[in-house]
């Protein structure tokens, strides 16, 4: 379940241990200096309380002009793939936050950015790279310029071109009084490599990871309804009955959603949007069980695995439980190196606290105006080949608004 360079790794709580020494002391890495100065200039803007503030007021707009217009025309029995939905939310709210443009891609007429394209293209054939028999196979096709790898090099091309456009589009305008976060980098840094890189991390991090835990959240719900009813008797007691279709919960409002915090998280416990993650480590070092892990070593943890050991979260641990998450009815986090969906220690996800509220902000809207009648076949989801995980065949829905 664990793939790692070292035999008998340990696994269950001292697998915990073990992986927050890795995370938590920072001696592996993920791409060096670039990655650690785009980390600590990132990790000042996110915290704002302006930045938080700007995110949350571009996924209400969202929310509200197109994603609930969308569902609302999709009623009376037709088939809408919820997962191609969600894709296209989450990628019109990450480029309107990181870099002020609007793809407009969950319009109604649903229109294709040739972005979201090529990005997808090239995260599919990354990811497909670990499926070959030996990593030798790509690396010849990668020198020969053929395949898969010469498909990789052109998507990757398209991005690069798409990503500079953009910074391009920004020059052109006035980006040093606009709230977005690649404006405040531009004011910060005269790089377009770099920028260009930034582009590209922000569109990696922010955007399927988000889409991938709703979709199997909503899987989940269609399968335990009673957690609906909890989700929608809360949010009954905390918000009330809003008069307008269109008027959403308020910030403080979300953050006293205590059930439906704790239903998320639970549901990225069993599927994690990122099943699996590698570090490299940077020198030599000896982890607290005397394993010694030479400089340059890659390790993988896996979060999906974790998620379903029973030495970790005890005999039920396969079941769909956000009561485990609750502390006399107020959410109670657990420790990062026991769940790892967001990294920890110097890696934790810049984003997180943000990816959360979002997430919180789209369910609640849903839950409260529409009924999801799932209509895919059989009883677990496959996942397709990728960075982040993608349910193979989409979530086809049947969309019906809720009589209050």
């Amino acid at each position: 379940m664990l793939k790692t360079k070292f035999e008998n790794f340990p696994k269950g709580k001292q697998f915990s241990t073990i992986l927050g020494d890795l995370l938590g002391r920072g001696i592996f890495a993920v791409d060096g200096e670039l990655w650690n100065m785009q980390r600590k200039m990132a990790s000042l803007e996110l915290g704002s309380v302006s930045i938080r503030s700007y995110a949350f007021e571009i996924v209400g707009d969202e929310i509200r002009n197109r994603l609930i217009p969308l569902l609302e025309s999709n009623q009376n029995g037709s088939v809408l793939d919820l997962q191609d939905v969600l894709r296209r939310f989450s990628f019109d709210s990450i480029c309107k936050f990181s870099f002020g443009t609007d793809p407009g891609c969950l319009k109604l007429s649903l229109p294709v950015s040739d972005l979201q394209v090529a990005f997808d293209l090239a995260s599919k054939l990354s990811a497909e790279r670990a499926m070959t028999v030996s990593p030798l196979v790509w690396k010849i096709k990668r020198a020969l310029n053929i395949g898969s790898e010469k498909k990789l090099k052109e998507a990757i091309k398209m991005v690069d071109i798409l990503a500079e456009e953009v910074i391009m589009h920004k020059r052109k305008n006035d980006f040093t009084s606009q709230n977005d976060l690649l404006s405040w980098f531009m004011r910060n840094i005269d790089d377009d490599k770099l920028l260009r890189d930034i582009v590209v991390s922000f569109l990696l991090a922010g955007r399927d990871t988000v889409a991938s835990a709703l979709t199997t959240f909503f899987w989940l719900l269609s399968k335990h309804p009673q957690v609906i009813d909890e989700i929608r008797a809360e949010s009954s007691r905390v918000i009330g009955k809003k008069t307008k279709k269109a008027t959403l919960a308020i910030f403080e409002e979300i953050r006293k959603m205590h059930y439906l915090t704790a239903a998320l998280h639970e549901s990225m416990r069993l599927f994690p949007p990122v099943q699996f993650d590698s570090k490299f480590c940077q020198y030599n070092d000896t982890l607290p069980d005397g394993t010694f892990v030479a400089k340059g070593t890659r390790v993988t943890y896996h979060p999906y695995a974790m998620g379903r050991m029973e030495s970790i979260w005890g005999q039920d641990c396969l079941e769909f439980k956000p009561e485990r998450w609750l502390q006399d009815g107020v959410f109670k986090p657990q420790c990062p190196f026991k769940y790892p969906v967001f990294q920890g220690g110097v890696r934790v996800c810049l984003g997180k606290d943000l990816a959360i509220v979002e997430m919180k902000s789209i369910a609640l809207a849903l839950i409260r105006q529409f009924d999801f009648q799932v209509v895919a076949k059989g009883d677990t989801p496959k996942f397709m080949p990728g960075l982040t995980a993608t349910v193979r065949g989409g979530l086809p829905v049947m969309v019906q608004e809720r009589q209050q």
